[in-house]
């Protein structure tokens, strides 16, 4: 945990694969903690090709079965499903933008959003723009990207500067 917070956690992410990464680890941790999908991250690497999107997208009940037997990961039919369809919604959108990171970059805040929190209780876990990019991102075919999966998807990959006051990795202006 303290590696993936000193070396990942808030740095923002540019690349396509890893942000699909993120979105899909994010949905797998609904109703679980965190702790417990990093413990799994490799596995779902493996198991997910690392992330490769037209491989995910081609994902079949064969597949599905597959995953389903795979302890490495979160043995979830709707989760493993979430998967898949967001792999191809993702590859519709990546179409349509020319890459992921230029569509979900878009609903970063304008202004930057840097809090000074003593404890994760004075954290939010929702904002405006998760609430947008959920909406959006449901109507294009994502799923497990209710409003606060995307804020926490959008303070792992930096577009949310929620860092505890006094972290090292506070962004500075």
């Amino acid at each position: 945990m303290q590696a993936y917070h000193d070396e990942e956690w808030g740095v923002p992410l540019h690349d396509d694969r890893r942000l699909l990464e993120s979105l899909i680890l994010d949905g797998a941790q609904a109703g679980l903690s965190w702790r417990t999908i990093l413990n799994r991250r490799e596995g779902y690497r493996k198991a997910f090709h690392k992330f490769d999107a037209r491989r995910i997208a081609a994902f079949g009940s064969k597949e599905v079965r597959r995953l389903l037997g795979d302890a490495r990961i979160i043995r979830n039919r709707a989760k493993i499903r979430s998967a898949i369809d967001n792999a191809r919604a993702f590859l519709k959108i990546q179409k349509e933008f020319g890459s992921f990171d230029r569509y979900i970059w878009s609903f970063a805040p304008k202004q930057k959003i840097s809090r000074r929190a003593r404890n994760f209780r004075e954290l939010p876990v929702t904002s405006p723009e998760a609430e947008a990019m959920s909406k959006d991102l449901r109507r294009r075919g994502f799923s497990f990207v209710g409003p606060t999966i995307c804020y926490a998807f959008m303070q792992a990959c930096g577009m949310i500067d929620d860092h505890l006051d006094g972290c090292f990795r506070i962004v500075r202006n």
